[in-house]
């Protein structure tokens, strides 16, 4: 695991649409993985509109996710969330369920969706990756989501998609 955020990507130009999936659940963390975010895309993302969904826990958030790529798809949906383990599997079978549900939901909608479920051990772990500031979970997200965004922004330049799509040709 890194220690340091990843370096910052260039500033996307045009207007984008950005949506926030989080868990409102261990609030004191998810809040502070928000506003990191949130923050971070200001600067990243500066013509960008954020929308911001919450839902209770993290096993919420792919049903979420899957209903904002149902509509009118953001460029990126980044999923913010704590799992804190216990004594018992829960956490983990849970975190396994949401990463297992949010990359199908990428590959499928083939729209980038940053996963930043955290699965930590203790509320130490949680403060430095959501409320620190050398593992910043948040910051890193909208890093990410601007780095997918520029990827996909390229590739639309570069190789523009086929009149009948990848989902049309299986159909």
């Amino acid at each position: 695991m890194s220690n340091a955020l990843p370096p910052k990507p260039r500033i996307i130009g045009p207007k984008v649409r950005i949506c926030i999936v989080a868990s409102k659940y261990n609030e004191q963390f998810t809040d502070a993985l928000v506003e990191n975010a949130i923050e971070e895309l200001g600067e990243l993302v500066p013509q960008g509109r954020v929308d911001l969904i919450r839902v209770p826990g993290a096993f919420e958030i792919p049903v979420m996710v899957s209903a904002v790529l149902d509509r009118d798809p953001p460029a990126c949906v980044i999923a913010l969330g704590l799992i804190i383990r216990g004594s018992t599997e829960h956490a983990d079978l849970v975190g396994r369920s949401v990463t297992d549900a949010l990359q199908k939901l990428a590959v499928e909608s083939m729209r980038p969706v940053i996963h930043e479920v955290l699965l930590v051990e203790d509320e130490k772990q949680a403060y430095a990756r959501c409320i620190g500031s050398q593992l910043n979970r948040g910051r890193e997200a909208a890093r990410a989501a601007a780095a997918m965004i520029d990827v996909f922004q390229e590739l639309d330049r570069s190789m523009p998609r086929n009149s009948i799509s990848k989902k049309q040709r299986h159909a």
